[in-house]
């Protein structure tokens, strides 16, 4: 049978640490127990029972961080992962070399329900009087329009909108010069569209 605490020896003295005292609000806790017992004054197990206490409630605030912060890094993985997720489908979804792929192409069906067809890379004399029509309307408003958005970036590299001509078989413009080229071109095709639609 174990002895009572007050027969053992300090297991902190036999360790060689120092005793610990108990805070202000503990000696409070103490005494009121002592007092429900019907003791003027607490004894070793009053005092012993709030230092058990003390142990157990720090023990729990530690465990309720750890488990926070448990919380918090899955759901910033979670956060991450969905994010990676999102530029993996994004960079499925866009050509490189501009305009999209046949995945982008399809997404943006889903969200927007126009069904987008691959730009029309043909020389002129093989072209339909529709695909005439198509490439010198994209043509005219992508570089035809009278503010151009930026054709390079900070690093002289193509912007997305520059790129956009290699999807319809232009070289990339970098310069106003050359995206009024393929504008000019545009509005050549059109007329050409007009011209074979008056001719029907």
């Amino acid at each position: 049978m174990a002895r009572a605490p007050w027969k053992r020896p300090n297991p902190r003295k036999r360790a060689g640490k120092a005793s610990k005292h108990l805070t202000p609000a503990q000696k409070s806790a103490a005494k009121a127990r002592a007092r429900r017992a019907g003791r003027r004054y607490p004894n070793l197990v009053d005092n012993m029972r709030m230092a058990s206490k003390a142990k157990k409630t720090s023990k729990t605030k530690k465990s309720a961080k750890k488990k926070s912060a448990t919380r918090a890094r899955k759901r910033t993985a979670k956060k991450t992962a969905k994010t990676a997720r999102k530029r993996s489908a994004s960079a499925r979804e866009k050509d490189p070399r501009g305009g999209l792929t046949a995945a982008g192409r399809k997404a943006f069906a889903r969200k927007q329900g126009t069904h987008l067809r691959p730009g029309v890379t043909k020389k002129e004399s093989e072209m339909t009087p529709q695909e005439m029509r198509r490439k010198g309307s994209w043509a005219v408003r992508f570089y035809g329009r009278a503010k151009l958005p930026p054709l390079v970036d900070a690093q002289g590299q193509p912007t997305r909108h520059a790129l956009s001509a290699h999807a319809w078989g232009e070289p990339v413009p970098k310069t106003v010069a050359a995206a009024r080229r393929i504008a000019a071109k545009g509005e050549r095709l059109l007329a050409r569209y007009h011209r074979a639609k008056a001719k029907r």
